[in-house]
This record gives C-alpha cells, sequence and structure tokens, in this order.
C-alpha cells in the first residue's frame, strides 16, 4: 500500500483540503490524523470491516475496544441507546476535549467498533483538523492511536510514518500534538461514574461536575501487585513500552538521583548503553548515561507532552535500559504515572 502523507497546518486550512481523507473515510479506508492528545488511526465507526482494517494495521487485539469520534453532541443520541444526565453535564462542561465517555450503545455501532461489548465509547476531540475531518467525511470515526499495538503513543506524523507507513491510505501531518497523553475515559453506565483511564480531565475536575466519581482501582499504583482485574479491556494489555527495559525510581529526589547514578554507572562498566529520563530540574545532576529531560517538575503538561517522545527517541538510540524519576500521582500526575508504570511493567522500585 503506498501511504499518502499530507502536511496541513491546523491555523491555516480549508475543508478542501481535507477531501481526499474524507473520500478514503467513506470508502472504507484508514487514515491517520491529529487530535490535541495524541495522533489518531481513523476509520468509518460504523462500518464492520472498516473497523476490523485499523485492528490489522496496528497488530491490535480484537477484544480492545475503540473509541467513535464526534463532532457535536447531537450525535450521542444517533449512536447511544441511552444518554443519561451525567453525560449532557460532562459533554457542557469539556466538550470538544480530551474525555471520552462509555455509554450504552445502539444497534447501529458494530461489536467489530466495540470489542464484542454492549457499550460504545464516544468523544469530541478539540483539534481543528480532527473535527473537520469528521464533518468533512459526515461519519462517526473510530480511532484509536495511530501507532503499532503495545509501542509508545505517536505525539507527531514521525512517529505514525515510522510505525504504520505502508499499512495506511493517508497520514495527515498536523504538527505536533499538544496534550500528549490518551484522553480520560469514564465509564457512566455503572451505578457510580468510574474512571477507567486516567488522563488530562482529572478526577477532582470530575467529582466537581458529577459530585461523586469512582476510580478503577486497577489502574492505581498502589494495587499493581494485587489481583484486580481492570473493568477497561484495553487496560489489560501492555501499552506505551519502548524497547527497552524501564525501571521508575520513588522516593526522596536527591536519593532517586543518587541511585540512578549508582545503579547507571555499574551498568556502564557493563557495557550496557542507559538511558536516563530526567527532568529539566536533574538533569545537570547526572554525569552519566544518556541523559534526557522530558519536562519541568513546575509543569505537569510539559512532563504529559514529552512522555511518549522520549521513549520513541531512547528506541531510536538503541539504549539498552532505561531508568526514570518519578512524579508526583495527583491530578495530571496519576495520569502520567499509570502510562510510566504501564510502560515499565510496573517495575516501580522505592527508594529509601
Amino acid at each position: 500500500m503506498n501511504t499518502i502523507v499530507k502536511k496541513i497546518n491546523e491555523d491555516n486550512f480549508t475543508d478542501t483540503d481535507l477531501c481526499e481523507a474524507a473520500k478514503i473515510l467513506r470508502e472504507g479506508g484508514l487514515v491517520a490524523f491529529p487530535t490535541e492528545t495524541v495522533y489518531g488511526l481513523g476509520a468509518n465507526g460504523l462500518d464492520e470491516k472498516a473497523s476490523k482494517k485499523i485492528y490489522e494495521a496496528k497488530g491490535r487485539p480484537s477484544d480492545n475496544p475503540l473509541i467513535l469520534h464526534i463532532a457535536d453532541v447531537d450525535s450521542l443520541y444517533e449512536i447511544a441507546s441511552e444518554v443519561p444526565e451525567s453525560a449532557k453535564r460532562l459533554a457542557d462542561e469539556f466538550w470538544p476535549g480530551p474525555l471520552t465517555m462509555i455509554l450504552k450503545k445502539n444497534n447501529k455501532v458494530p461489536y467489530s467498533t466495540t470489542g464484542g461489548l454492549e457499550s460504545v465509547a464516544i468523544r469530541m476531540p478539540e483539534h481543528k483538523i480532527a473535527l473537520a475531518l469528521i464533518k468533512e467525511s459526515g461519519l462517526y470515526i473510530a480511532a484509536p492511536s495511530a501507532n503499532t499495538s503495545g509501542k509508545p503513543s505517536p505525539t507527531k506524523a514521525e512517529h505514525v510514518i515510522k510505525d504504520l507507513n505502508g499499512k495506511v491510505d493517508m497520514i495527515i501531518d498536523g504538527g505536533k500534538v499538544g496534550i500528549g497523553l490518551e484522553s480520560t475515559i469514564i465509564d457512566l453506565t455503572s451505578k457510580v461514574p468510574t474512571i477507567l483511564r486516567p488522563g488530562y480531565i482529572t478526577e477532582e475536575m470530575l467529582n466537581n461536575v458529577l459530585g461523586t466519581v469512582d476510580t478503577d482501582k486497577a489502574i492505581l499504583k498502589e494495587n499493581k501487585d494485587k489481583n484486580y482485574k481492570p473493568k477497561a479491556p484495553g487496560m489489560k494489555y501492555k501499552h506505551y513500552a519502548p524497547k527497552a527495559n524501564l525501571t521508575i525510581f520513588e522516593g526522596n529526589e536527591a536519593t532517586v538521583i543518587d541511585e540512578i547514578i549508582k545503579r547507571t554507572m555499574e551498568k556502564q562498566t557493563q557495557g550496557v548503553k542507559v538511558g536516563i529520563i530526567a527532568t529539566d530540574e536533574s538533569k545537570e545532576k547526572y554525569q552519566c548515561g544518556v541523559v534526557k529531560t522530558i519536562g519541568s517538575r513546575k509543569n505537569n503538561k510539559s512532563i504529559a507532552r514529552g512522555l511518549y517522545e522520549i521513549l520513541r527517541d531512547f528506541d531510536d538510540l538503541d539504549v539498552d535500559v532505561i531508568y526514570s524519576e518519578s512524579f508526583l500521582d495527583n491530578n495530571l500526575g496519576q495520569a502520567i504515572m499509570n502510562r510510566l508504570l504501564k510502560a515499565s511493567g510496573y517495575d516501580l522500585i522505592n527508594v529509601r
């Protein structure tokens, strides 16, 4: 397959620029496109054959549901059998934006899109290109992240090209995304609204709108050694992983840095190439290893934006192991740590 790569400036484009991509989608093809979170791999979400192509291109397990992307709130009533008041309130507050709501599906939505479930995941992206593409195509676009399944999610078109060139019809290059972490997922089919995947929209923000929100225990760091089964099917699979083994160190900052330096020097004497995930504040303290900064501790948003890119950078550098500092586990920090922990296979060391 010859993959078309089309550059589009988010701040300077017309609907005509998206005509070819929209046509591909209507004809059952695959188009990767930018959203405010990560790049998505899109297909007609109501076309069973088109949805299956997403799984094939990514190597994605067929029981891992896809998210349907819509361009207006009224679309909820076209694809969900029930739209609770909680969904309306969340849509008013956070859409368009990085929040995915799980509702009961209706018969229009094929099981190939929902991973065999009776529920459907829905969100309205904030990115101008994504919204315009949905409108131009006239479809509900099913779109997981546009990467090979299990690898770090793509935050720029180069990542998509590396993973999916020759496997998809078109890649829209809209530049680097703004957030860098996938959307928050909240299940509104349960008795109490439950966060199944943390993201940019935090538990505190959701509580402010709904009053009471639970968080699936399986995504919490402290439950990593217990037999909790994730409620979101996709969360049971390996995600976001670099090629090298990743270990996270938690504790007092100075102690963590000393431990990472000690282990790095030991590995280097054995001929092992070590990558270190540092911050703007700590990078100068490391005089060994391949040091890259993920962002500033004063700005968790910068850390979120840098997470997947830094993991992919270490893939390109062919490091053998990666050591990372940990990050505060509150608000957006919970989403960052969730992704890091899954990328490491929950290899977390508490340094005392």
